[in-house]
């Protein structure tokens, strides 16, 4: 039997952070669907707040923009007035685009505030938390991974303090401890234009491509991927989402045509040329939950 879909309190729904590609498309797909939308900036952000396009009048008078400090507890909470659920997703600061110490703890402050918010707000059903799948795959022996690596699984934080892993341990702790319900999105590499080689998930990517576990994912999939966990009611915990696995040569040139588009790349120096390497990852739970979903009434 299909599952029942989701009923909020209200249709109101916060993006934070919507700056970026995933939490403007997210506003935008929102609005398509009749919510409300407050859609929330980091004062971090500087400069204009980016136009939404191809809003209809109607959608444009269900958008509210917000401006918020992560550090402070009120400008959250005033983003999240009404709200039912939250979709959050941190977003580098554009004068700090390195993932560094400084930063990770930023994350990780930022992510205690907003649970904080969210379980100050009575109206807030669910959260949904964009977080990473290093957040699943890293640990000290490479050798120990296993051969169906899932959700149930944990980067080793003792041994990689890696990009989204403490911040998304900390939410879940917070979730838990505070009665929120929350699902996590542990998100491959997003694939986009604003892609670049510094991006924070790519460190250790060779490793990854040599272990089967180096997975990226489309926007519009991603998008869908973060409706769906909050439209639907079974949903829980956390969901890896990717729909490629970067495991032939023939994959991991053209992604790094991609990074580095004046580079001379050739499949060689991945592999021997049209070896694949096997799949050590899995996003079934994710899949089901999808099927399940689109096959109701």
């Amino acid at each position: 039997m299909a599952p029942a879909s989701f009923i909020p309190i209200s249709n109101t729904v916060c993006v934070m952070d919507a700056s970026g590609c995933l939490g403007s498309t997210l506003v935008n797909r929102l609005l398509h669907k009749g919510y409300i939308v407050h859609a929330s900036f980091s004062l971090h952000q500087n400069g204009e707040v980016p136009e939404f396009k191809g809003l209809s009048k109607e959608e444009r008078e269900r958008l509210k923009i917000f401006r918020s400090d992560l550090f402070d507890y009120q400008s959250i909470l005033e983003a999240l007035k009404g709200c039912s659920g939250l979709f959050y997703n941190f977003e580098l600061p554009h004068d700090q685009p390195i993932y560094d110490e400084h930063t990770m703890e930023i994350e990780v402050r930022a992510a205690h505030n907003v649970l904080e918010a969210c379980a100050q707000t009575d109206t807030i059903d669910k959260v949904v938390f964009t977080s990473s799948a290093t957040a699943v795959l890293w640990r000290e022996d490479r050798n120990s991974l296993p051969s169906d690596l899932d959700e149930r699984h944990w980067t080793d934080v003792n041994f990689c303090r890696q990009f989204k892993t403490l911040a998304e341990k900390t939410a879940w702790a917070l979730a838990m401890d505070r009665g929120i319900s929350m699902v996590s999105i542990n998100a491959g590499l997003l694939v986009g234009p604003n892609l670049s080689i510094r991006h924070p998930y790519l460190k250790g990517a060779a490793e990854m491509y040599q272990d089967g576990v180096l997975v990226t994912v489309d926007l519009s999939f991603l998008v869908d991927a973060h409706i769906y966990v909050f439209e639907d009611i079974s949903s829980y915990g956390r969901y890896l989402c990717f729909n490629h696995v970067i495991n032939r040569p023939e994959h991991a040139v053209k992604l790094a045509k991609a990074l580095l588009p004046s580079a001379s790349v050739h499949p060689h120096s991945f592999q021997e040329e049209g070896k694949m390497i096997q799949q050590k990852i899995s996003n079934k739970k994710l899949n089901k939950l999808i099927v399940e979903f689109e096959s109701r009434p």
